[in-house]
């Protein structure tokens, strides 16, 4: 068994290498830009945690872990155009540092090589992998477009956000165990309990996202203070904040909203720390983690095997980045 420090050095040793050919070197360059800026690499971990669930790492966990991260990557290039973001991981985005043409080609790149990983494993595993690849690829698409759709909305629901994040963040978490989970040779209910896991961690993880980028510290999260609050992007604080607010704070929300106050950050800021609204939260991804550990406990396996993947758990409620 192995901790998430451990795996994570293992993974590194295997995916720091490149990826891409030398030329054109105008393409593949941004690539091994962006891949160098590293980052937490969460998603690869937990496809080699959930398959070491059931024994020893199958060897063709390390290229479903590789074709995870590379797509991970791939939505976080587009994500940042889209975004408008100058900074991610505290550097510059690849549409920022080179320009936005060259950072969609290089996103779609990335993600090609994601599915030549895929390719590469067992034949006897790769239609069961390829379908749920294929079917969490798609639904991180459509919660992209439910996120960019929602900024034009002051009406999305607690309900509405949720569906969306899930299939934006939650379903790549839950998939990425699952297919660990797979290539381990789990039962139906370990898998079904794995994604369902999956699914609250994802949840408890953009639950902290959203409350880092309005109360974090920004030389620690590595991205532009409030930046959620400057684009209207709806997250969890703003819609519970939208279903609080009354009288004078209702009205001073929907102008800062629609306007361009030059002290937006801050005065949004006010409105949810008067509205308790960063205790809320807190609260609320620690109920996602609970939910997350009673499915761990509930899987079929050594309790002794379990215990990386629900310390791991933890500690993403606990991170400042």
């Amino acid at each position: 068994m192995h901790t998430f420090e451990e795996l994570s050095t293992l993974f590194s040793e295997t995916f720091e290498k490149t990826h891409f050919p030398r030329e054109p070197h105008t393409l593949y360059e941004p690539n091994n830009y962006f891949l160098s800026l590293g980052g937490k690499r969460l998603r690869p971990i937990l496809c080699l945690m959930a398959n070491e669930l059931f024994g020893d790492i199958h060897p063709d966990a390390w290229n479903v872990a590789t074709a995870v991260e590379l797509f991970h990557n791939f939505t976080l290039i587009h994500d940042d155009i889209m975004d408008k973001a100058p900074l991610r991981r505290g550097k510059q985005t690849v549409h920022t540092k080179y320009n936005e043409s060259t950072a969609i080609l290089a996103g779609d790149v990335m993600m090609i090589r994601a599915y030549e990983y895929i390719s590469r494993i067992d034949v006897s595993l790769v239609q069961r992998i390829l379908e749920l690849f294929n079917h969490t690829a798609v639904a991180v698409c459509e919660g992209q477009q439910l996120d960019m759709d929602f900024e034009q909305r002051n009406d999305v629901t607690m309900e509405e956000y949720l569906g969306m994040i899930t299939q934006k963040t939650s379903v790549l978490l839950a998939a990425s165990l699952q297919m660990g989970g797979i290539l381990g040779g789990g039962s139906f209910g370990n898998l079904d309990l794995l994604y369902q896991a999956g699914k609250k961690i994802g949840l408890a993880f953009q639950v902290q996202d959203d409350y880092l980028d309005a109360f974090g510290d920004p030389e620690k999260f590595g991205k532009q203070a409030g930046g959620d609050i400057l684009a209207n992007k709806k997250t969890f604080l703003l819609i519970k904040a939208l279903g609080e607010v009354k009288g004078a704070q209702k009205e001073e929300l929907s102008r800062l909203l629609a306007g361009n106050d030059p002290d937006k950050v801050n005065r949004v800021l006010k409105i949810y720390r008067d509205c308790n609204i960063d205790n809320w939260a807190i609260e609320l991804k620690h109920r996602f983690l609970r939910e997350a550990l009673q499915h761990f406990d509930d899987m079929a396996v050594v309790s002794k095997r379990k215990t990386p993947l629900k310390e791991l758990a933890q500690q993403l409620v606990k991170r400042e980045n």
